[in-house]
């Protein structure tokens, strides 16, 4: 007979044909020794007795009991409240619980499923009946056990999916975040700029609203690169792109660079006095900025030259017209002496063209 409160050994431990694991909490020794020998022969039961009431719980647990074979009549604690203790002991919750009772009364038998006992027998029962009530409940009660298991083995694998799907689309955000970027100055890049400047165009098209382009270059950059070396060069590109950045606040506001030392600002639902206006403070922030250059011409600090134009854009025309309108612009701005604002508005030449008859 197994001891009074020991554990399965390890040859039980490895032995994986006993797969029906039965706790005896009985404080009566005959009792105990009946149902031993009912099972001693049986290759697929692994038998524990507990006599202590107060041991029940623990043991239960730690000997992985797959049933539990529970005495109603004990001392110190009787078996209907020890079947509620299994019921609120997360370790023991589930475990099949077999009440053993001297009397076949079905006001105890309903006591003692209402307090949570999964079946109920007559002491002592006959060998054939108690294996049976003890394989079919160790059964359901694995199955439901691997079930609950793979329950919550697939949760685990469903949450660890749907954190490694936020982690590819945070990854996948900032992928497309820095894909839209300029390496060097952190502003937009030129196939940013090209996409948003054909959505801007389109959304002018629909609302009739004007769009304007600012173009800005770098006056004299060249020279400032072999005097100053290309790390200073890429110094003062960033500082450029700050200022320009730092004058826009709307939303649908965009500070591209456009190539080398030349930025570009899409300004929608704005008007060529209004992009004149931002373009004023652009050429004041990077002034402000007070960089050396002293090979530039008229002056001793890096200076801008900006082009702006505005269109209302129409059926017939696509956004190049507004680009070539604004890089005429700064064409001017350069040949007049560079460090100024030159400005154009198709809009305006179309209004001046005749009607054809």
């Amino acid at each position: 007979m197994t001891k009074d409160g020991d554990n399965p050994n390890d040859e039980n431990r490895a032995d994986s044909n006993r797969w029906a694991v039965v706790l005896l909490v009985d404080d009566q020794p005959m009792v105990a020794e009946g149902i031993r020998r009912m099972l001693a022969e049986e290759p697929d039961i692994d038998f524990h007795y507990c006599s202590d009431p107060r041991k029940a719980v623990q043991q239960a647990a730690e000997t992985g009991a797959t049933v539990i074979l529970q005495d109603l009549v004990m001392p110190d604690v009787d078996g209907m409240t020890l079947v509620r203790f299994y019921r609120n002991n997360p370790a023991t919750r589930n475990i099949p619980v077999i009440v053993l009772s001297s009397k076949d009364d079905p006001n105890v038998k309903s006591d003692a499923f209402y307090h949570g006992a999964t079946d109920y027998l007559v002491k002592l029962p006959e060998k054939i009946e108690l294996l049976a009530r003890i394989r079919a409940h160790a059964r359901s009660y694995l199955a439901q056990k691997e079930r609950d298991q793979a329950f919550e083995a697939l949760s685990k694998m469903q949450a660890q999916l749907e954190t490694m799907n936020q982690e590819l689309a945070r990854s996948n955000r900032e992928l497309q975040r820095l894909s839209s970027l300029d390496g060097l100055t952190g502003v937009a890049n030129r196939r940013q700029f090209d996409e948003s400047l054909e959505q801007e165009w389109q959304r002018a098209a629909r609302t009739g609203m004007p769009l304007s382009l600012i173009f800005a270059d770098v006056d004299y950059f060249k020279r400032y690169n072999d005097h100053y070396g290309h790390q200073a060069g890429d110094d003062a590109l960033k500082k450029v792109a700050g200022a320009l950045q730092s004058t826009v606040h709307r939303p649908a506001d965009l500070v591209s660079r456009y190539g080398g030392e030349e930025f570009v600002m899409v300004l929608p639902d704005t008007t060529l006095e209004g992009a004149v206006a931002v373009a004023s403070k652009v050429l004041e922030n990077v002034r402000t900025l007070n960089i050396p250059h002293e090979n530039a011409e008229n002056t001793d600090r890096v200076t801008l030259s900006i082009g702006v134009a505005t269109l209302t854009p129409e059926e017939n025309e696509n956004p190049q017209t507004l680009v070539q309108a604004a890089d005429k612009a700064l064409y001017r701005a350069k040949e007049a002496g560079r460090n100024r604002i030159e400005s154009s508005s198709p809009d305006e030449t179309k209004k001046k063209q005749p009607a054809t008859v």
